[in-house]
């Protein structure tokens, strides 16, 4: 018979942590920076606004864009802990955020579509959106308008 001690025959481990603080502060000064180049970009576009054509504009906010991703990335598996965790855990995590993100951006493209759609009337009309020119006949010299 087994002692009152005796609670479990089963050994267990205690997970070891890494010593020190240096993965944190490491951690710390990479979103540091990326936030600081973040900012910069912003107030690049707000005071640039209206001086820049598309291309710039659209290629600073896909900019902005990945250095949000990459800080979130350093967020998830440093202070959340999925770094650490097994390939599996991993994907079961990412594939439903991927498939979210997918989500989105299918959804706001039928919105934009279905928008452009109704405004056209199914193109059986001209787009309401965009403006007609209206022409104005030359007045010839001496003719009053």
């Amino acid at each position: 018979m087994s002692s009152p001690h005796d609670l479990s025959n089963e050994i267990t481990f205690h997970p070891e942590h890494a010593s020190g603080t240096g993965r944190i502060w490491r951690v710390f000064w990479i979103l540091s920076v990326l936030t600081i180049i973040e900012l910069a970009l912003g107030y690049l576009l707000y005071a640039k606004h209206g001086q820049w054509s598309y291309t710039p504009v659209i290629t600073t906010k896909i900019v902005i864009g990945l250095l949000t991703l990459a800080k979130a990335y350093y967020i998830v598996s440093v202070f959340m802990h999925l770094g650490d965790e097994i390939r599996n855990f991993i994907m079961t995590i990412i594939i439903p955020l991927i498939l979210f993100v997918w989500f989105i951006i299918a959804f706001l493209a039928d919105g934009e579509s279905w928008k452009n759609l109704k405004n056209t009337d199914g193109h059986s009309r001209p787009d309401a959106t965009k403006t007609e020119q209206h022409v104005t006949p030359a007045l010839h010299q001496g003719e009053k308008p």
